[in-house]
């Protein structure tokens, strides 16, 4: 059997789909897999032990966009694909599994785009409480796939050793070794629905680097938020005063990088993002900060012996929300996460740690 995967954006929901990536190697042994993604998410793929091939396509608009996709579908036409299922829902992965050919077409029922497929699946509401692991399997059952589990079934992104010991040399230069607890802090998101106050994560830092000043933060961000980045690390080093040192610049990190980063780590704190994502491919500890996103829907979707804890701001009316407009207009889902909580989730974090790398090993 010949299989399609498209699923085009984002890297959190390309993390998403790994476990049914496995599911379907494990129903289909000797199937040909192949997926198709853009570039920004590509990283999560390479060296999925699990597929034959990886297509990565342009993300490019107009006229260019058009082309692309003429060459491209006739590229996919080519392989004959005895299954296509489209990951993603959009206008263009629906127009890439539909050109296809493929005998059988999976997807969401979508007005306007359920005709491209021969079966079309109910999606859950963007605001339900089902993971979005779940949400995205529903699509195997034409398959006859059951439903997933965290233990079996859990994200996967396979490890890069040249990543790894360009980290390594880079922590190293930073002067950070093996008898410093480290600390990964993301301090970006998607957009600002997902972004902590910077103040907040100023105090964050200082609050955990005075309880044990032997701990090392690296804070890590998306190219948008790089200027925030450096505002936050400013600050908290102007505050931290002789203990600065425990803040060091580590540079920027490509996907791979951080994956390997985040396995060095003893814990990982961030917002609901695709870094929090890979974080869950990791047995590293993590701390995820939830705004408008339920933790049903976005918690870390691994074997739970991997300590993993979700901090938000509680019920409120307006959360979950679509993300399109703060009805309140104050970000309150996000704004009333407190440090001090944050910071006693560390610490549990913290005692969870083993000895850096220790996790990678285990079986």
């Amino acid at each position: 059997m010949n299989i399609l995967l498209v699923r085009l954006r984002l890297i959190g929901d390309v993390v998403f789909t790994t476990p049914l990536i496995r599911a379907l190697r494990r129903e289909f042994h000797d199937a040909r897999l192949t997926y198709v993604v853009e570039p920004a998410a590509a990283p999560v793929l390479q060296n999925n032990p699990h597929l034959d091939d990886l297509i990565v396509i342009p993300h490019r608009r107009g006229l260019r966009r058009v082309r692309d996709d003429v060459a491209i579908a006739r590229d996919l036409r080519r392989r004959r694909f005895d299954v296509a299922i489209d990951l993603h829902g959009g206008p263009r992965s629906a127009w890439l599994s539909w050109a296809t050919g493929a005998p059988r077409r999976i997807g969401y029922t979508i007005t306007g785009r359920t005709w491209m497929y021969t079966d079309a699946i109910d999606r859950p509401p963007d605001l339900g409480s089902s993971h979005s692991v779940e949400n995205q399997w529903a699509l195997l059952a034409p398959l006859g796939i059951a439903p997933p589990n965290q233990v079996d079934d859990s994200v996967e992104m396979a490890a890069d050793g040249a990543a790894a010991a360009r980290v390594d040399e880079r922590l190293r230069r930073a002067g950070i070794s093996a008898a410093h607890p480290l600390v990964v802090l993301h301090v970006s998101a998607g957009n600002p629905f997902r972004r902590w106050p910077e103040s907040s994560f100023v105090s964050l830092i200082t609050g955990l680097i005075r309880r044990d000043p032997a701990r090392r933060i690296v804070i890590t961000s998306g190219p948008s938020d790089a200027a925030a980045a450096r505002r936050v690390s400013t600050e908290a080093r102007r505050q931290l005063g002789v203990h600065a040192p425990a803040l060091p610049d580590a540079g920027e990190f490509d996907l791979t990088e951080l994956r390997a980063l985040i396995t060095r780590a003893s814990v990982y704190i961030g917002g609901d993002s695709g870094p929090a994502h890979i974080a869950s491919t990791t047995r590293t500890p993590i701390v995820e900060l939830l705004g408008p996103t339920l933790a049903g829907r976005s918690r870390p979707w691994r074997d739970p012996r991997w300590y993993s804890e979700t901090i938000d701001a509680g019920a409120l009316p307006c959360r979950p929300c679509s993300q399109r407009r703060c009805a309140p207009g104050d970000f309150r889902c996000l704004t009333q996460i407190d440090p001090d909580q944050v910071a006693a989730a560390a610490e549990r974090a913290l005692q969870h740690a083993r000895v850096p790398g220790e996790r990678e090993r285990q079986a």
